[in-house]
């Protein structure tokens, strides 16, 4: 569905973030340091072509798939996110990761329509459930699921979503996230999300007693995040955003000095540049 759609291209300048060669895997450890996505090397490509069995790609090896996954990431960092999202869907759940990572922040960036928005983040939900299926055993399967459909929730509306069931599916894939992988940075900033946006729609009480939301639960995850990536544009954003929705006009100017810290920080690939360029559009 996606694939056939149009793609806008990556509108900044993107010769800084080619990582071709061994410069990937250099850069890995600070690229990845949101969403604790291991390297694709052959070994860990091996990895998961056994644990995904009958879902793995056919007629791909070890050395092969480990190629192909650096190749996309490739893409994805430096904002081919078509390519990206095509190399990744092609190889089924063990792509899976970088296929609804490159659909995802493409759609949240670079795709005006809100029905097309809406219908990629449904697309990107159903690739990470999938992968779910096939690799559970994966932090970022039950991640990009919470991530796909975390999106596709904010543009339904908050009370939509709630009506919908999709706020306890959205929980309860950022704690299988953080069961697997405690210090995932991205899923600590997510269930801040979640605690925040339940209280700031329906209020503490409601919150609380209906869907398990606390104040000092948002604060908690928010701070986790920041202090597993202090250089992350995202988690300042987020940080604004749970502090406006938290306390509304009271920290105001606390949230947009999170929005300048953002705009300030040097991104490391394309999704990073899209983050900055976010928060510098919004103290304008």
């Amino acid at each position: 569905m996606a694939a056939k759609s149009s793609w806008a291209a990556f509108p900044h300048d993107a010769k800084a973030f080619a990582y071709s060669g061994d410069a990937l895997k250099k850069a890995w450890p600070k690229l990845h340091a949101g969403d604790a996505e291991p390297y694709p090397d052959p070994k860990r490509a091996a990895a998961l072509l056994s644990a995904a069995g009958k879902a793995a790609p056919k007629g791909v090896d070890a050395e092969s798939l480990a190629g192909q996954l650096q190749d996309a990431w490739r893409s994805f960092h430096r904002g081919d996110f078509k390519l990206a999202y095509d190399a990744g869907s092609a190889l089924g759940p063990v792509g899976a990761s970088v296929a609804v990572k490159a659909l995802g922040i493409h759609a949240t960036y670079l795709v005006g329509d809100d029905a097309e928005r809406l219908k990629r983040f449904e697309h990107a939900a159903k690739l990470a459930e999938a992968a779910i299926g096939a690799l559970p055993d994966e932090a970022n399967s039950h991640y990009r699921y919470a991530f796909a459909l975390g999106r596709y929730s904010q543009g339904l509306s908050i009370a939509k979503a709630l009506k919908a069931g999709i706020a306890g599916k959205v929980r309860a894939a950022l704690e299988a996230t953080l069961d697997l992988v405690p210090k995932h940075a991205e899923a600590h900033t997510a269930m801040a999300l979640y605690h925040a946006e339940i209280i700031g729609k329906v209020g503490a009480m409601i919150g609380g007693l209906t869907y398990g939301a606390k104040v000092a639960e948002a604060e908690k995850h928010i701070a986790a995040a920041l202090k597993l990536t202090p250089d992350s544009p995202i988690a300042h954003i987020e940080h604004g955003n749970v502090l406006m929705l938290l306390h509304g006009e009271k920290k105001e100017e606390a949230a947009a000095a999170e929005y300048e810290k953002a705009a300030r920080i040097k991104p490391l690939d394309a999704m990073e540049a899209l983050d900055a360029a976010y928060a510098a559009s919004q103290l304008e």
